[in-house]
């Protein structure tokens, strides 16, 4: 099924993904990592996440409705987004998902791979990261390194107290209240 390893491939990965595991490395992040065929939803990254362990997110680029200020929402993988919600708590007066040839622009990323591994580039200093308040509890954070076909795991606390620091990046918190499951 999958391998878990730990760190960078020994082959050498084009960017953007090669530049996520320089990054991490330069800022000695360990991190574990496995390679996959292509996911596209979070239920095609179900075994993936369960090999890798920690808290499964929905990484969702956002944008105003003048298409000017943009943000990268992390949530719970178990919890339902809420325009209107999200929204409100953040003062914007309606969000919407962003282009896909915004998020190539500022994060270097296809829709199905949205990561704040992203925030890495200097493009992306005006995207706003916005965090699920209850993402902080996990022990780890699992995303994509900026493409669909690896995913990779890193301490929590090196992803607030390190990685985010090094971006320039100072996370907003909102909550998300969890989905009614009936």
């Amino acid at each position: 099924m999958y391998t878990l390893c730990h760190g960078a491939p020994a082959d050498v990965r084009p960017d953007p993904e090669g530049a996520v595991y320089r990054y991490l490395d330069r800022l000695a992040i360990p991190f574990d990592r496995i390679d996959h065929g292509p996911v596209h939803t979070m239920e095609d990254c179900r075994a993936a996440d369960q090999v890798l362990g920690g808290i499964i997110c929905k990484n969702l680029f956002l944008c105003n409705q003048q298409k000017t200020v943009f943000y990268l929402l992390m949530i719970r993988e178990d919890k339902q987004f809420k325009t209107k919600d999200v929204s409100k708590q953040l003062g914007v007066s309606r969000l919407s998902f962003g282009t896909p040839e915004h998020m190539m622009q500022l994060l270097h990323i296809a829709p199905g791979a949205v990561s704040p591994m992203g925030l890495l580039f200097p493009s992306a200093r005006d995207v706003h990261l916005v965090l699920d308040d209850d993402l902080p509890a996990g022990e780890f954070l699992g995303c994509h390194p900026c493409v669909n076909t690896a995913s990779i795991r890193m301490k929590m606390e090196d992803f607030l107290h390190v990685y985010l620091p090094a971006t320039g990046h100072a996370p907003a918190f909102v909550h998300i209240a969890a989905a009614c499951t009936a």
